[in-house]
């Protein structure tokens, strides 16, 4: 993960488009079993090809909750306390198919699209490949001290 600017700093000393983090997440088949097991979400089309399948799916998917986890806590290291999330939400826009191989790269880049006297928005771009998968991707925090 990479940082560009320091998340304590006075709201004021952040300037819209600053790239505060990013990196890139790699989902395996036993991520998604893991998660399963943690969220108690055992639908099968999180780990089972033929049900993907036979639902029309292109694949096993990557829960989209363990998709937008895995994205807002890009920001965390940032914040220095997660803590400062106020706000988070997100829109489902594509799946991420995790194949039984190779698994899937979800990258996120997170970055600072509104500033105010108390608050910043950072909007969080999230993709697999070349695809984004999470649509307005927004994450409001409390401005540091």
């Amino acid at each position: 993960m990479s940082s560009s600017t320091n998340a304590d700093e006075s709201a004021a000393g952040i300037e819209v488009g600053t790239v505060v983090a990013e990196r890139t997440v790699q989902l395996t088949r036993e991520s998604l079993v893991r998660y399963a097991g943690a969220s108690g979400d055992f639908n099968p089309i999180h780990y089972r090809d033929d049900v993907a399948e036979h639902v029309g799916l292109p694949g096993v998917l990557a829960h989209g909750m363990l998709t937008m986890g895995l994205a807002v806590e890009t920001i965390v290291e940032w914040l220095g306390d997660s803590g400062r999330i106020l706000e988070y939400g997100v829109r489902f826009t594509r799946p991420v198919v995790v194949d039984a191989d190779s698994g899937a790269a979800l990258t996120v880049v997170a970055k600072v699209g509104a500033v105010d006297e108390a608050t910043l928005r950072v909007d969080l771009t999230v993709s697999h490949g070349e695809t984004v998968v999470l649509g307005k991707a927004q994450v409001r925090v409390r401005a540091g001290a």
